[in-house]
């Protein structure tokens, strides 16, 4: 089976490949160096640029026979400068202009030409999934061979004394790998597809799922302001999206909550503007609430109809968390007169403790209000425990859906169909091992495997609530499964 993304990595590689190593006596553009220089002043040289002092290798490693040890690579990634910050850590970039902790984990390929500080990261799934395979004729019960994937390169520079300088783009081959609308997931729903609802399905994202410019004048070391720039992009609505969540790395799968969180990730056209102080930032955000259409390859319309404000604040270098609040303008097409409020709030944990050992969890809580005439809400936990080659993860879900969202008829007075919401809980329990890198500098490639289950209501069990004669319920406590390979950036390295 074919993983297009790879083949985006590939072509990444392309460009020229200087080893850190050989610049080591060259300054890398936004680079900071560690508090404590004083201490070894015999390896002081010459400084990267945007670096306050040179790496400190006799602690963190020295360059092995022309190219730099990980630790090496590693130790300078999180000594350079955010994307939208000169003054905080790469690290703490997630989707968007959202904050993710210092301490998480980063893999990617880095390179520098000239003043510019290249980045290219992503990941593809070569996959079979099995959903309520437990029931024979049960409603959402399909199988099928997918390639859920995902690329994006980063490009930033210094300009002047104060200015930073971001552009980035983020690709995805899905509308290839994944047809007929979307991949088969269990109690998913949002967006449409042919004129129909999509139920029991993750739509796939559009091909160019982001493309922005980004400008950041650091006022001082405290203080920066942002402007920030996207068609499509992200605007200030909930956490980092899921597939830049560490957290979420080694699931394939979309949360069943994605569109009471972080469903705006791909928005056709955005303006955000951003105040940070310190270890806070306030956010507010102009942009288009129609979610993508089903034509996967275009550019939608901009209708810049639709407000947000998010508030992150980073309290240590283990923590990250956010608040936000949007008014959505007709985000579905299907339903064109029904705005939504949506808040959110999250809590992002990591934690590493050595190359490749880390602790990553995330807790996020979303709120939708206005759409279908009630309010419902959404709450997700995930963890993703990595210890060198094997992988543990787990996410639970309390998702609230109503009768119109899952598809159901529900007759009330006179006939006239009521919306009521179903409580759903599911957990999936999954792992994962690094069996290789492809090559000096390719992706990593891993096995895994995952499986979820559901609880619902007795009513989604029966087969009495369909539109259509004789269509069926879920049945008791539904089962899914998947096996998968996939191939993701490599744990920090050069080109």
């Amino acid at each position: 089976m074919k993983l297009p993304a790879y083949f985006l990595l590939a072509a990444a590689g392309l460009a020229a490949r200087p080893t850190l190593a050989q610049h080591e006596n060259h300054q890398m553009p936004g680079m900071k160096m560690p508090a404590d220089t004083t201490r070894h002043a015999g390896h002081r040289g010459h400084q990267m640029p945007g670096m306050a002092a040179p790496i400190d290798t006799a602690r963190h490693g020295q360059p092995l026979n022309g190219h730099a040890s990980p630790l090496h690579v590693n130790q300078m990634a999180h000594q350079m400068s955010h994307a939208y910050s000169r003054n905080l850590p790469m690290s703490r970039n997630g989707s968007g202009t959202a904050w993710q902790p210092d301490q998480t984990p980063m893999y990617m390929w880095m390179q520098h030409k000239g003043p510019w500080m290249l980045m290219y990261h992503g990941a593809a799934f070569g996959r079979y999934t099995s959903q309520n395979f437990n029931h024979d004729g049960a409603r959402g019960q399909r199988s099928a061979v997918d390639g859920p994937n995902w690329f994006m390169t980063m490009a930033q520079r210094n300009i002047g004394q104060r200015g930073l300088l971001n552009l980035s783009l983020m690709m995805s081959l899905d509308p290839l790998t994944e047809t007929r609308g979307g991949y088969p997931l269990l109690f998913q729903t949002g967006e449409s597809y042919k004129g129909q609802p999509l139920i029991d399905k993750q739509h796939p994202h559009d091909l160019f799922s982001g493309l922005s410019v980004a400008y950041t004048y650091a006022v001082s070391k405290d203080v920066d302001l942002t402007a920030y720039l996207g068609y499509p992009g992200e605007p200030a609505v909930g956490p980092a999206a899921f597939m830049h969540r560490i957290s979420a790395m080694p699931n394939p799968d979309a949360p069943l909550s994605h569109h009471w969180t972080d469903a705006t990730h791909i928005t056709y056209g955005v303006a955000t503007l951003g105040v940070r102080y310190k270890q806070f930032k306030l956010e507010g955000s102009n942009f288009t609430g129609r979610e993508p259409d089903q034509y996967r390859f275009d550019f939608d319309r901009p209708r810049a109809d639709s407000w947000a404000a998010r508030l992150n604040w980073n309290p240590s270098r283990e923590l990250a968390l956010q608040v936000s609040h949007a008014f959505i303008k007709s985000p579905e097409d299907l339903h064109p007169a029904d705005n939504v409020r949506r808040t959110t709030a999250s809590v992002l944990h990591s934690r590493s403790w050595g190359e490749r050992h880390y602790l990553a969890s995330a807790l996020v809580w979303g709120l939708n209000q206005g759409h279908g005439h009630h309010a419902a809400h959404a709450v997700l936990a995930e963890t993703n425990l990595t210890l060198g080659r094997p992988t543990f993860y787990g996410r639970y879900e309390f998702v609230q859906k109503g009768t119109e969202e899952l598809g159901y008829y529900v007759p009330g007075p006179a006939d006239e169909p009521l919306d009521i919401l179903f409580n759903i809980n599911a957990l999936t329990l999954g792992a994962s091992y690094r069996l290789a890198s492809l090559g000096a500098r390719g992706p990593e490639l891993s096995v895994g495997g995952q499986l979820t289950g559901y609880v619902i209501p007795e009513t989604l069990q029966n087969h009495q609530l369909g539109r259509g004669v004789g269509q069926p319920g879920y049945g008791k406590l539904p089962l899914s499964a998947s096996v998968y390979v996939r191939l993701t950036a490599p744990w920090m390295r050069a080109m």
